[in-house]
């Protein structure tokens, strides 16, 4: 009996997510699919390190941050995007893009010296 109401309340939850997640714009929701396409090549790449071996651990490395590290910035960007954040309200949304592109261009500088 318990496992039953436990099972309605994880659809009810499911179901409120589905909807509220309904009416978010569009540009979040490929911002979304941005961060998750970088989470799943960084998961990849380290079931690939764990499968056949991180010889060049550098490479493995600057890799997996480089995934993680325009994850985190893709968060930052979707979080100065949204409308209903009132704390960037005056932040233009071109501005935000342009400190994303600007933030990506030194992580991946600095990635590229790491490699050597």
């Amino acid at each position: 009996m318990a496992r039953s109401s436990t099972a309605k309340d994880a659809q009810a939850l499911l179901h409120s997510l589905r909807s509220a997640y309904a009416a978010t714009p569009t540009n979040l929701k490929i911002i979304d699919l941005y961060i998750i396409f970088a989470v799943s090549t960084a998961l990849i790449q380290v079931v690939y390190m764990a499968l056949v071996g991180s010889f060049p651990f550098n490479s493995f490395l600057s890799g997996v941050l480089s995934c993680v590290g325009t994850a985190v910035l893709a968060v930052c960007l979707r979080i100065q995007v949204n409308k209903e954040n009132k704390e960037f309200k005056d932040l233009p949304p071109e501005r935000a893009f342009a400190d994303f592109v600007l933030s990506n261009l030194v992580l991946h500088l600095v990635i590229m010296n790491f490699l050597g």
